[in-house]
C-alpha cells in the first residue's frame, strides 16, 4: 500500500467517523428535543370537554371544589402557611371565590372560569407561585389579613374605617 492509498483511507474513516459522530449528535438532540416536549405537554392542563348542561358544569364545579379543598394541606406545607391563616380560613377564602361567581349560568363561562381554575391550581401545587403571591391572593385579599379583621379598626371613626376598607393593599 502506497502513501497515496494510506492517506485516502485516513480520510476515508475520519469522513466515516465524522458522519457518525455528527448523526450521533443529531440523534442526540432528537432525543432531548423530544424529552423537552413531552415534559412540557405533561405539564399543560388538559382542557376538559365543553358542559352539555347546566347541572354537569355544576358537578364539575363541585369537583373541583373538592379538589382545591383536598390540595390545601399541600399548600399549606409547601408555602408554610401556619403562621399566617389556618387550613379552615384559606378553603373559606377558596369557597368566597367560588361564590363570586355563584351568579353565573352560561356553561362556556362556567367551562372557562374552572379551567382558569385548574391552571391557577396547578401552578399553586407545582410551586410555580412564590409565597407572597399566596398570602396576597388568598390570605389578604381586599379585606385584610382574615384574622385581623374583627380587630383592626375598633376605635377608629366612619371616616377611617371607609379609608382603611377601601385603600387596604
Amino acid at each position: 500500500m502506497g502513501q497515496r492509498e494510506y492517506v485516502k483511507l485516513l480520510h476515508r474513516e475520519l469522513d466515516i467517523k465524522l458522519i457518525y459522530h455528527n448523526y450521533q449528535l443529531e440523534s442526540e438532540r432528537e432525543r432531548e428535543r423530544g424529552a423537552i416536549e413531552m415534559a412540557f405537554t405533561m405539564r399543560a392542563v388538559k382542557v376538559p370537554p365543553n358542559s352539555v348542561s347546566l347541572e354537569e358544569a355544576r358537578t364539575r364545579t363541585f369537583e373541583f371544589f373538592k379538589s382545591a379543598c383536598r390540595s390545601i394541606p399541600t399548600v399549606m406545607e409547601i408555602y408554610n402557611l401556619y403562621d399566617v391563616v389556618t387550613p379552615s380560613q384559606l378553603r373559606s377564602n377558596i369557597a368566597a371565590q367560588f361564590r363570586k361567581n355563584a351568579h353565573i349560568t352560561n356553561t362556556k363561562v362556567i367551562d372557562m372560569l374552572l379551567f382558569k381554575g385548574m391552571e391557577e391550581l396547578g401552578d399553586v401545587v407545582e410551586h410555580a407561585k412564590q409565597r407572597h403571591h399566596i398570602i396576597g391572593q388568598y390570605v389578604v385579599g381586599h379585606h385584610g389579613l382574615s384574622q385581623d379583621s374583627g380587630t383592626k379598626d375598633e376605635g377608629a371613626s366612619d371616616f377611617l374605617k371607609n379609608f382603611y376598607k377601601t385603600n387596604y393593599f
